[in-house]
């Protein structure tokens, strides 16, 4: 029964994606013709073979394409329309991309455009349309409202310089954001359906918050492009998804869900799944005011992150620390787990295990509140670490609420805080640091302080050498290690599955913002 079920629902799911396309057509798809494309089956007729047309699922869908305005351009970017001056790699490092280098020399950046670098339509770009850019960026996007406080100046076609109120050693990263996607202001006419940008392939037809075609960019600056055009299937839940790769109406997709993952390991005669640990961190607070020393060791020796990593099914990589061990700025060392240990320190700091099998001081039975949300499993993780808890005689009371930020964030009021959130949003690890270890900072409620560790986040906020901000980094995120002021569980698997022959959608990269390029390919 469950079998029929399941074929029934594939070929319902078949005939709705295709009896939807021929719908907008009429109705909502908005076409899109640029006089330097061909369309897909002609530019395969000239090389008389079949079109090479790529089939993924996207989970989210926008109603417009204006790479600026809000997240679109994340989506812009993983379509292969929009490209940025820099981009992040699969070791989270800003490589150029439509820039050649950039230096800096005090709060002056001099960015060096490619001579090559051109949009979809043939025009070259240039230093003055950058600039527009960022201006433009900055005026309809609140998140980059600061770079309305640089003063951004063409220099010449191919330079510009942005020169910042004071040293600003992130910029190259900001500058990797996909939001900052490079438009033709002066030939688009529709931003929230047809930009026109620089990247492998140029928008086919659009249906706002539905699917997305592209064809091949023939005018492509950067090289030839592998794929003849792709359509982005808008498929919010898992067991579409998976029903659709399953019948062959979709090549790949990334946020695969433990249960797909492992149908699709099962079957690697079929199709190749590639998962690396992401940017999303699971991580727990543990209280200075209310826990001593000894107590926050013996927690984080207990807690197995392995175990914890194992039971979420492949969704998610044990953390060493708050960054990838890939990264320069991801190089921290933990102490292994280990319970024995953590019974040692407790019983040396006067804690006797009572004949229920906790641990009590002075007749006051260790009982420690922890506190999450529920969401991105943290509830999982909170059930987990109780029982491992209880496991050497740390009792522990479970407390959910709805809006962390407002309660045991906002007023410290838990032993143990869970919390989610993305530690490394570019490449650089200046974000989580201000947001967990500096003096004052948000989610900094269990009370850590250390005046070393704050000197070099000072010093972090103006370190421009790449190197010399990763040694601090490790210095900084260390020292929160020793202290045992926090605990670093899991990042969550960036989960890419691709049928065989399939590569080239940014599988390698850690990063949701990214998917086709001129190098992805079906092959066979």
């Amino acid at each position: 029964m469950r079998k029929l079920t399941l074929g029934a629902l594939a070929v319902s799911i078949i005939v709705m994606l295709s009896g939807c396309a021929s719908a907008t057509t009429q109705t909502q798809e908005t076409p899109v013709t640029q006089e330097t494309q061909q369309s897909p089956e002609a530019a395969a007729s000239d090389t008389g073979s079949e079109p090479k047309i790529l089939r993924a699922a996207a989970s989210f869908a926008y109603p417009s394409l204006d790479v600026h305005k809000e997240y679109y351009g994340w989506y812009t970017s993983i379509y292969g329309v929009s490209e940025t001056l820099f981009h992040l790699n699969e070791y989270s490092e800003a490589v150029p991309k439509l820039a050649e280098e950039m230096t800096s020399e005090g709060e002056t950046w001099t960015i060096t455009l490619n001579e090559k670098a051109a949009f979809s339509n043939g025009t070259p770009l240039t230093a003055d349309m950058v600039k527009r850019n960022l201006e433009r960026a900055a005026k309809v996007n609140s998140r980059f409202a600061y770079l309305g406080n640089f003063e951004i100046a063409a220099v010449d076609e191919h330079t510009l310089t942005i020169t910042t109120p004071e040293v600003y050693p992130t910029l190259k990263n900001d500058l990797a954001s996909p939001e900052l996607g490079i438009m033709d202001l002066d030939a688009t006419t529709d931003f929230d359906h047809a930009p026109i940008c620089t990247g492998p392939f140029v928008i086919d037809s659009f249906v706002p918050e539905g699917d997305v075609s592209v064809v091949k960019n023939t005018a492509y600056w950067n090289g030839d492009v592998q794929l003849d055009g792709a359509t982005f299937y808008y498929m919010q839940e898992d067991e579409p998804k998976l029903l659709a790769m399953q019948s062959g109406e979709i090549d790949c997709y990334n946020s695969v869900s433990s249960a797909a993952l492992e149908i699709y390991q099962s079957e690697p005669e079929n199709y190749d799944v590639v998962s690396i640990p992401g940017a999303r961190l699971q991580f727990y607070i543990l209280n200075e005011r209310t826990l001593g020393e000894e107590v926050r060791a013996a927690v984080n020796l207990t807690v197995d992150k392995e175990a914890i990593a194992s039971y979420q099914a492949g969704t998610v990589s044990a953390a060493n620390g708050p960054f990838a061990e890939s990264t320069a700025y991801g190089q921290v060392s933990i102490p292994a787990t280990d319970p024995e240990a953590a019974e040692s320190l407790l019983a040396a700091a006067g804690y006797v295990k009572g004949e229920d099998g906790f641990y009590a001081k002075d007749g006051e039975k260790l009982t420690l509140s922890i506190a999450y949300y529920a969401a991105r499993s943290l509830d999982t993780v909170a059930l987990l670490m109780q029982e491992q808890l209880r496991s050497v005689g740390i009792d522990s009371e479970l407390r959910v609420e709805e809006d962390p930020d407002a309660t045991y964030i906002a007023n410290g009021d838990a032993d143990i805080a869970l919390y989610c959130m993305i530690a490394d949003k570019s490449g650089d690890p200046l974000y989580f640091i201000n947001s967990t270890l500096a003096e004052g900072a948000i989610l900094n409620c269990g009370g850590f302080e250390d005046s070393t560790c704050q000197e070099m986040i000072e010093t972090l906020y103006y370190e421009t050498d790449p190197q010399k901000r990763a040694n601090l980094a490790n210095s900084i995120v260390q020292i929160a290690v020793d202290d045992n002021a926090f605990g670093y569980v899991g990042l969550f698997n960036n989960i890419t599955v691709l049928r065989k022959g399939v590569s080239g959608f940014a599988e390698n990269v850690p990063y949701d913002f990214y998917g086709i390029d001129q190098n992805t390919r079906i092959d066979g």
